[in-house]
Protein backbone atom coordinates (compact mmCIF):
# COMPACT_ATOMS: atom_id res chain seq x y z
CA UNK A 1 0.00 0.00 0.00
CA UNK A 2 1.32 3.45 -0.95
CA UNK A 3 2.04 5.70 2.00
CA UNK A 4 -0.34 8.64 2.24
CA UNK A 5 -1.27 11.16 4.92
CA UNK A 6 -4.53 13.05 5.41
CA UNK A 7 -3.91 16.53 6.78
CA UNK A 8 -6.71 18.13 8.75
CA UNK A 9 -7.23 21.87 8.74
CA UNK A 10 -4.33 23.62 10.41
CA UNK A 11 -4.92 25.60 13.61
CA UNK A 12 -3.14 28.39 15.44
CA UNK A 13 -2.27 27.43 19.02
CA UNK A 14 -2.01 30.43 21.33
CA UNK A 15 -0.86 30.72 24.98
CA UNK A 16 -3.67 29.67 27.33
CA UNK A 17 -3.04 32.70 29.56
CA UNK A 18 -2.42 36.35 28.83
CA UNK A 19 1.21 37.06 27.91
CA UNK A 20 3.09 40.35 27.47
CA UNK A 21 2.55 42.33 24.25
CA UNK A 22 6.00 43.73 23.56
CA UNK A 23 8.88 43.88 21.11
CA UNK A 24 11.93 41.73 21.78
CA UNK A 25 15.35 41.95 20.14
CA UNK A 26 17.06 38.76 19.08
CA UNK A 27 20.83 38.58 19.46
CA UNK A 28 23.41 39.15 16.74
CA UNK A 29 24.32 35.47 17.07
CA UNK A 30 20.62 34.63 16.52
CA UNK A 31 20.63 36.93 13.52
CA UNK A 32 23.44 35.26 11.58
CA UNK A 33 22.69 34.93 7.89
CA UNK A 34 23.07 31.17 8.24
CA UNK A 35 20.06 30.93 10.64
CA UNK A 36 17.63 32.56 8.21
CA UNK A 37 15.81 29.34 7.32
CA UNK A 38 13.25 26.87 8.61
CA UNK A 39 14.82 23.93 10.47
CA UNK A 40 13.07 20.50 10.43
CA UNK A 41 13.15 17.96 13.26
CA UNK A 42 11.12 14.78 13.58
CA UNK A 43 10.42 12.11 16.21
CA UNK A 44 8.66 8.76 15.77
CA UNK A 45 6.84 6.95 18.61
CA UNK A 46 5.63 3.37 18.80
CA UNK A 47 2.22 2.34 20.07
CA UNK A 48 2.13 2.17 23.87
CA UNK A 49 -0.67 0.04 25.36
CA UNK A 50 -0.57 2.04 28.62
CA UNK A 51 -1.74 5.10 26.65
CA UNK A 52 -4.62 3.27 24.93
CA UNK A 53 -7.48 5.64 24.11
CA UNK A 54 -5.37 8.78 24.54
CA UNK A 55 -4.95 10.95 21.47
CA UNK A 56 -1.34 12.24 21.17
CA UNK A 57 -2.48 15.13 18.97
CA UNK A 58 -4.85 16.44 21.64
CA UNK A 59 -2.32 16.00 24.45
CA UNK A 60 0.42 17.78 22.52
CA UNK A 61 -1.85 20.57 21.29
CA UNK A 62 -3.14 21.27 24.82
CA UNK A 63 0.42 21.09 26.16
CA UNK A 64 1.61 23.61 23.58
CA UNK A 65 -0.89 26.19 24.85
CA UNK A 66 0.52 25.81 28.35
CA UNK A 67 4.15 25.83 27.18
CA UNK A 68 3.69 29.01 25.15
CA UNK A 69 2.85 30.89 28.35
CA UNK A 70 6.51 30.47 29.30
CA UNK A 71 7.88 30.69 25.73
CA UNK A 72 5.51 33.42 24.58
CA UNK A 73 7.91 35.04 22.05
CA UNK A 74 7.48 31.89 19.92
CA UNK A 75 3.80 32.79 19.53
CA UNK A 76 4.81 36.12 17.98
CA UNK A 77 6.03 37.18 14.56
CA UNK A 78 9.39 38.40 13.20
CA UNK A 79 9.65 41.82 11.61
CA UNK A 80 12.58 43.77 10.23
CA UNK A 81 13.94 46.84 11.99
CA UNK A 82 16.65 49.37 11.06
CA UNK A 83 19.73 47.96 9.26
CA UNK A 84 17.79 44.74 8.57
CA UNK A 85 17.93 43.79 12.24
CA UNK A 86 15.27 41.19 13.06
CA UNK A 87 12.93 41.74 16.01
CA UNK A 88 10.05 39.77 17.51
CA UNK A 89 6.59 41.24 17.82
CA UNK A 90 5.24 39.31 20.82
CA UNK A 91 1.58 39.57 19.76
CA UNK A 92 0.35 36.12 20.79
CA UNK A 93 -0.84 35.17 17.29
CA UNK A 94 0.27 31.60 17.94
CA UNK A 95 2.15 28.72 16.36
CA UNK A 96 0.83 26.45 13.60
CA UNK A 97 -0.50 23.04 14.57
CA UNK A 98 -1.37 20.34 12.04
CA UNK A 99 -3.23 17.16 12.93
CA UNK A 100 -2.84 14.30 10.44
CA UNK A 101 -3.56 10.60 9.90
CA UNK A 102 -1.43 8.09 7.99
CA UNK A 103 -2.92 5.12 6.14
CA UNK A 104 -0.34 2.54 7.27
CA UNK A 105 1.35 1.17 10.37
CA UNK A 106 4.51 2.93 11.50
CA UNK A 107 6.66 -0.21 11.14
CA UNK A 108 5.87 -0.28 7.40
CA UNK A 109 8.15 2.75 6.98
CA UNK A 110 11.15 0.69 8.13
CA UNK A 111 14.48 2.51 7.88
CA UNK A 112 12.91 5.38 5.95
CA UNK A 113 12.15 7.09 9.27
CA UNK A 114 15.90 7.78 9.48
CA UNK A 115 17.77 10.42 7.49
CA UNK A 116 17.37 11.12 4.68
CA UNK A 117 13.66 10.61 5.43
CA UNK A 118 11.81 10.70 2.08
CA UNK A 119 8.41 11.45 3.65
CA UNK A 120 9.05 14.94 5.05
CA UNK A 121 6.53 16.69 2.83
CA UNK A 122 3.84 14.44 4.33
CA UNK A 123 5.05 14.51 7.94
CA UNK A 124 5.85 18.24 8.09
CA UNK A 125 3.17 19.84 5.94
CA UNK A 126 4.18 23.12 4.36
CA UNK A 127 1.06 25.14 5.04
CA UNK A 128 0.86 27.67 2.17
CA UNK A 129 2.33 31.04 3.12
CA UNK A 130 3.79 29.79 6.42
CA UNK A 131 7.44 29.21 5.59
CA UNK A 132 8.77 32.75 5.27
CA UNK A 133 11.07 34.55 7.68
CA UNK A 134 9.04 37.74 8.15
CA UNK A 135 5.46 37.78 9.44
CA UNK A 136 5.05 33.98 9.53
CA UNK A 137 4.52 31.56 12.42
CA UNK A 138 7.82 30.84 14.15
CA UNK A 139 7.01 27.22 14.84
CA UNK A 140 4.95 24.55 13.06
CA UNK A 141 4.20 21.22 14.73
CA UNK A 142 2.46 18.30 13.06
CA UNK A 143 1.26 15.19 14.87
CA UNK A 144 0.68 12.29 12.47
CA UNK A 145 -1.17 9.26 13.84
CA UNK A 146 -0.40 5.87 12.27
CA UNK A 147 -2.97 3.08 11.99
CA UNK A 148 -1.11 0.99 14.61
CA UNK A 149 -1.41 3.65 17.32
CA UNK A 150 2.11 4.98 16.83
CA UNK A 151 2.66 8.56 15.79
CA UNK A 152 5.20 11.09 14.53
CA UNK A 153 5.85 14.62 15.75
CA UNK A 154 7.23 16.78 12.94
CA UNK A 155 8.63 20.21 13.80
CA UNK A 156 9.58 23.13 11.60
CA UNK A 157 11.36 25.95 13.43
CA UNK A 158 12.39 29.44 12.39
CA UNK A 159 16.07 28.97 13.25
CA UNK A 160 16.57 32.63 14.23
CA UNK A 161 14.62 31.93 17.44
CA UNK A 162 16.69 29.10 18.91
CA UNK A 163 19.18 26.32 18.26
CA UNK A 164 18.93 22.58 18.94
CA UNK A 165 19.62 23.11 22.65
CA UNK A 166 16.83 25.68 22.88
CA UNK A 167 14.37 23.50 20.98
CA UNK A 168 15.14 20.55 23.24
CA UNK A 169 14.53 22.80 26.27
CA UNK A 170 11.16 23.79 24.79
CA UNK A 171 10.23 20.15 24.12
CA UNK A 172 11.26 19.14 27.65
CA UNK A 173 8.96 21.83 29.02
CA UNK A 174 6.16 20.62 26.74
CA UNK A 175 6.69 17.05 27.97
CA UNK A 176 6.61 18.10 31.62
CA UNK A 177 3.47 20.21 31.26
CA UNK A 178 1.66 17.47 29.30
CA UNK A 179 2.37 15.08 32.15
CA UNK A 180 1.02 17.35 34.89
CA UNK A 181 3.73 19.82 35.90
CA UNK A 182 2.64 23.42 36.49
CA UNK A 183 6.02 24.95 35.65
CA UNK A 184 8.97 23.69 33.57
CA UNK A 185 11.97 22.43 35.53
CA UNK A 186 14.11 24.91 33.61
CA UNK A 187 12.38 28.28 33.27
CA UNK A 188 13.25 29.92 29.92
CA UNK A 189 15.45 33.01 29.87
CA UNK A 190 15.48 35.53 26.98
CA UNK A 191 18.51 37.81 27.73
CA UNK A 192 19.56 37.89 24.05
CA UNK A 193 21.71 40.97 24.70
CA UNK A 194 24.35 38.59 26.12
CA UNK A 195 25.29 37.58 22.57
CA UNK A 196 25.01 40.97 20.90
CA UNK A 197 27.80 42.78 19.09
CA UNK A 198 30.00 45.12 21.09
CA UNK A 199 29.78 48.88 20.83
CA UNK A 200 31.52 49.75 18.65
CA UNK A 201 31.79 46.38 16.86
CA UNK A 202 35.29 45.24 15.93
CA UNK A 203 36.30 42.06 14.06
CA UNK A 204 39.34 40.80 15.97
CA UNK A 205 39.66 37.21 14.66
CA UNK A 206 40.01 35.51 11.29
CA UNK A 207 36.75 34.08 9.93
CA UNK A 208 37.35 32.08 6.72
CA UNK A 209 33.89 30.55 7.12
CA UNK A 210 32.46 33.77 5.63
CA UNK A 211 34.98 34.23 2.82
CA UNK A 212 33.10 33.74 -0.42
CA UNK A 213 34.71 32.96 -3.76
CA UNK A 214 32.23 33.86 -6.48
CA UNK A 215 33.33 31.26 -9.05
CA UNK A 216 33.23 28.42 -6.51
CA UNK A 217 29.90 29.63 -5.10
CA UNK A 218 28.36 29.68 -8.56
CA UNK A 219 29.76 26.22 -9.34
CA UNK A 220 28.14 24.81 -6.20
CA UNK A 221 24.90 26.71 -6.89
CA UNK A 222 24.75 25.08 -10.33
CA UNK A 223 24.97 21.65 -8.67
CA UNK A 224 22.45 22.24 -5.85
CA UNK A 225 19.41 21.19 -7.87
CA UNK A 226 21.13 17.97 -8.90
CA UNK A 227 22.13 16.69 -5.45
CA UNK A 228 21.27 13.28 -4.03
CA UNK A 229 21.50 12.28 -0.38
CA UNK A 230 22.76 9.14 1.24
CA UNK A 231 23.13 8.33 4.92
CA UNK A 232 26.14 6.51 6.31
CA UNK A 233 26.30 4.68 9.64
CA UNK A 234 29.51 4.78 11.68
CA UNK A 235 29.63 2.45 14.66
CA UNK A 236 32.64 1.44 16.72
CA UNK A 237 33.98 -0.85 13.97
CA UNK A 238 33.79 1.83 11.31
CA UNK A 239 35.40 4.46 13.53
CA UNK A 240 38.18 2.01 14.38
CA UNK A 241 38.79 1.45 10.66
CA UNK A 242 39.17 5.22 10.24
CA UNK A 243 41.42 5.48 13.29
CA UNK A 244 43.82 2.93 11.78
CA UNK A 245 44.41 5.29 8.84
CA UNK A 246 45.89 7.97 11.10
CA UNK A 247 49.66 7.65 11.45
CA UNK A 248 50.66 6.33 14.91
CA UNK A 249 52.98 9.29 15.57
CA UNK A 250 49.99 11.66 15.63
CA UNK A 251 47.68 12.13 18.58
CA UNK A 252 44.47 10.28 17.87
CA UNK A 253 41.72 12.88 18.19
CA UNK A 254 38.13 12.38 19.28
CA UNK A 255 35.63 10.18 17.46
CA UNK A 256 33.98 13.28 15.98
CA UNK A 257 37.30 14.80 14.85
CA UNK A 258 38.29 11.57 13.11
CA UNK A 259 34.93 11.22 11.41
CA UNK A 260 34.61 14.76 10.05
CA UNK A 261 38.24 14.76 8.87
CA UNK A 262 37.61 11.46 7.06
CA UNK A 263 34.37 12.69 5.47
CA UNK A 264 35.89 16.01 4.43
CA UNK A 265 38.89 14.43 2.72
CA UNK A 266 37.01 11.75 0.79
CA UNK A 267 34.09 14.02 -0.07
CA UNK A 268 36.64 16.40 -1.62
CA UNK A 269 38.23 13.54 -3.57
CA UNK A 270 34.78 12.49 -4.83
CA UNK A 271 34.04 16.03 -6.07
CA UNK A 272 37.11 15.90 -8.31
CA UNK A 273 38.12 19.53 -7.82
CA UNK A 274 41.17 21.27 -9.27
CA UNK A 275 44.23 20.92 -6.96
CA UNK A 276 44.42 24.69 -6.43
CA UNK A 277 40.74 25.00 -5.47
CA UNK A 278 40.18 26.18 -1.87
CA UNK A 279 37.97 23.86 0.19
CA UNK A 280 36.52 24.38 3.66
CA UNK A 281 35.28 22.29 6.55
CA UNK A 282 33.00 24.19 8.91
CA UNK A 283 31.56 22.67 12.04
CA UNK A 284 29.18 24.06 14.61
CA UNK A 285 30.60 24.76 18.07
CA UNK A 286 28.19 25.22 20.99
CA UNK A 287 29.04 28.37 22.96
CA UNK A 288 27.59 26.69 26.05
CA UNK A 289 30.43 24.17 26.08
CA UNK A 290 32.50 24.19 29.27
CA UNK A 291 35.73 24.38 27.30
CA UNK A 292 34.87 27.90 26.08
CA UNK A 293 34.25 29.22 29.61
CA UNK A 294 31.40 31.34 28.27
CA UNK A 295 28.64 31.52 30.82
CA UNK A 296 25.00 31.77 29.81
CA UNK A 297 21.97 31.37 32.10
CA UNK A 298 20.79 27.78 32.34
CA UNK A 299 17.45 28.69 30.77
CA UNK A 300 18.91 30.60 27.81
CA UNK A 301 17.20 29.15 24.74
CA UNK A 302 18.50 31.38 21.97
CA UNK A 303 21.07 30.43 19.36
CA UNK A 304 24.43 30.00 21.07
CA UNK A 305 26.83 28.67 18.48
CA UNK A 306 29.62 29.73 16.16
CA UNK A 307 30.82 27.84 13.10
CA UNK A 308 34.59 28.11 12.59
CA UNK A 309 36.12 26.84 9.35
CA UNK A 310 39.36 25.19 8.41
CA UNK A 311 40.77 25.75 4.94
CA UNK A 312 43.00 23.76 2.61
CA UNK A 313 43.87 23.50 -1.04
CA UNK A 314 41.97 20.55 -2.50
CA UNK A 315 45.12 18.92 -3.90
CA UNK A 316 46.95 19.05 -0.58
CA UNK A 317 43.96 17.67 1.36
CA UNK A 318 43.42 14.83 -1.10
CA UNK A 319 47.07 13.78 -1.45
CA UNK A 320 48.05 14.05 2.23
CA UNK A 321 47.56 11.30 4.85
CA UNK A 322 44.30 11.48 6.78
CA UNK A 323 46.31 12.72 9.77
CA UNK A 324 46.73 16.06 7.91
CA UNK A 325 42.97 16.66 7.98
CA UNK A 326 42.68 15.42 11.57
CA UNK A 327 45.34 17.87 12.78
CA UNK A 328 43.58 20.77 11.00
CA UNK A 329 40.29 19.85 12.67
CA UNK A 330 41.91 19.65 16.10
CA UNK A 331 43.54 23.08 15.74
CA UNK A 332 40.14 24.77 15.49
CA UNK A 333 39.70 24.27 19.23
CA UNK A 334 42.75 26.44 19.90
CA UNK A 335 40.94 29.47 18.45
CA UNK A 336 37.66 28.97 20.29
CA UNK A 337 37.28 31.47 23.12
CA UNK A 338 35.08 34.38 24.17
CA UNK A 339 36.95 36.78 21.90
CA UNK A 340 36.15 34.62 18.87
CA UNK A 341 32.45 34.56 19.79
CA UNK A 342 32.40 38.35 20.23
CA UNK A 343 34.19 38.75 16.91
CA UNK A 344 31.51 36.70 15.11
CA UNK A 345 28.73 38.86 16.59
CA UNK A 346 30.61 42.01 15.55
CA UNK A 347 31.16 40.64 12.03
CA UNK A 348 27.43 40.14 11.63
CA UNK A 349 26.81 43.82 12.26
CA UNK A 350 29.75 45.14 10.25
CA UNK A 351 29.31 42.90 7.19
CA UNK A 352 25.51 42.82 7.01
CA UNK A 353 24.81 39.36 8.46
CA UNK A 354 26.48 37.15 5.84
CA UNK A 355 25.74 33.48 5.35
CA UNK A 356 28.39 30.83 5.72
CA UNK A 357 30.45 30.40 2.57
CA UNK A 358 29.11 28.04 -0.09
CA UNK A 359 32.50 27.83 -1.80
CA UNK A 360 33.16 24.06 -1.60
CA UNK A 361 32.28 24.20 2.07
CA UNK A 362 31.29 21.06 3.99
CA UNK A 363 29.34 22.10 7.09
CA UNK A 364 28.76 19.57 9.88
CA UNK A 365 26.58 19.97 12.96
CA UNK A 366 27.10 17.41 15.72
CA UNK A 367 23.61 16.68 17.07
CA UNK A 368 24.54 13.49 18.93
CA UNK A 369 23.84 15.07 22.32
CA UNK A 370 20.90 17.27 21.26
CA UNK A 371 18.56 14.82 22.99
CA UNK A 372 15.71 14.63 20.46
CA UNK A 373 15.89 10.84 20.82
CA UNK A 374 14.93 11.19 24.50
CA UNK A 375 11.80 13.41 24.34
CA UNK A 376 8.98 11.54 26.10
CA UNK A 377 5.40 12.87 25.93
CA UNK A 378 4.10 9.92 27.95
CA UNK A 379 4.41 7.29 25.22
CA UNK A 380 8.07 6.53 25.91
CA UNK A 381 11.19 7.63 24.05
CA UNK A 382 11.07 7.89 20.25
CA UNK A 383 12.48 5.13 18.05
CA UNK A 384 14.13 7.96 16.10
CA UNK A 385 14.49 11.63 16.97
CA UNK A 386 16.59 14.23 15.19
CA UNK A 387 17.15 16.34 12.09
CA UNK A 388 15.74 14.19 9.27
CA UNK A 389 18.01 15.11 6.35
CA UNK A 390 21.01 17.07 5.15
CA UNK A 391 20.20 20.61 4.09
CA UNK A 392 22.16 21.39 0.93
CA UNK A 393 25.82 21.23 1.99
CA UNK A 394 25.01 21.05 5.73
CA UNK A 395 25.12 17.59 7.33
CA UNK A 396 23.96 16.56 10.80
CA UNK A 397 25.39 13.78 12.99
CA UNK A 398 22.54 12.02 14.80
CA UNK A 399 22.68 9.09 17.26
CA UNK A 400 21.03 5.86 16.04
CA UNK A 401 21.13 2.11 16.45
CA UNK A 402 21.63 -0.05 13.39
CA UNK A 403 19.65 -3.21 12.61
CA UNK A 404 21.86 -5.17 15.01
CA UNK A 405 21.19 -2.77 17.87
CA UNK A 406 24.69 -1.27 17.75
CA UNK A 407 24.91 2.39 18.71
CA UNK A 408 26.58 4.74 16.29
CA UNK A 409 26.46 7.95 14.29
CA UNK A 410 24.27 8.41 11.22
CA UNK A 411 25.11 11.25 8.89
CA UNK A 412 23.29 12.25 5.69
CA UNK A 413 25.47 13.79 2.98
CA UNK A 414 24.47 15.63 -0.22
CA UNK A 415 26.54 15.27 -3.39
CA UNK A 416 26.01 15.28 -7.16
CA UNK A 417 25.16 11.73 -8.41
CA UNK A 418 28.58 10.84 -9.91
CA UNK A 419 30.45 12.25 -6.90
CA UNK A 420 28.13 10.29 -4.61
CA UNK A 421 28.95 7.06 -6.43
CA UNK A 422 32.68 7.70 -5.92
CA UNK A 423 32.18 8.72 -2.30
CA UNK A 424 30.04 5.68 -1.50
CA UNK A 425 32.65 3.37 -3.03
CA UNK A 426 35.57 4.82 -1.07
CA UNK A 427 33.63 4.89 2.22
CA UNK A 428 32.65 1.27 1.67
CA UNK A 429 36.18 0.18 0.82
CA UNK A 430 37.79 2.02 3.73
CA UNK A 431 35.29 1.34 6.50
CA UNK A 432 32.51 -1.10 5.65
CA UNK A 433 34.28 -3.73 3.54
CA UNK A 434 34.71 -6.15 6.41
CA UNK A 435 31.53 -5.18 8.27
CA UNK A 436 28.56 -7.40 7.38
CA UNK A 437 25.04 -6.04 7.02
CA UNK A 438 25.79 -2.38 6.35
CA UNK A 439 22.82 -0.22 5.46
CA UNK A 440 23.30 2.86 3.30
CA UNK A 441 20.05 4.79 3.07
CA UNK A 442 19.45 6.68 -0.16
CA UNK A 443 17.11 9.51 -1.08
CA UNK A 444 16.92 11.88 -4.04
CA UNK A 445 16.37 15.47 -2.96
Amino acid sequence: MAFSVTHHKQKLVVPDKATPFETKHISDIDDQGSTHFQMPTIMFYKYNSSMEGKDPAKYIKDGLSKTLVFYYPLAGRIFEGPNKKLLVNCNGEGILFVEADANIELEKLGNSIKPPCPHLDLLIHNVPGSDGLIGCPLLLIQVTRFSCGGFAVGIRLNHTMMDAYGLKMFLNALSELIQGASTPTIVPVWERKLLNARSPPCITCTHPEYDEQIESKNAWKFLEDKLVQKSFFFGNKEIEAIRKQVFPNHSEGTKFELLVAFLWKYRTIALGLRPEEIVRLTYVVNVRGKSLKFELPRGYYGNAFVAPAIVSKAGLLCSSPLSYAVELVKKVKDHMNEEYIRSVADLMVIKGRPELSKSWNFIVSDNRSAGFDEVDFGWGKPIFGGVPKAISFISFCVPVKNDKGEKGILIAISLPPLAMEKFQEVVYNMTYKNVVGVNIIVSKI
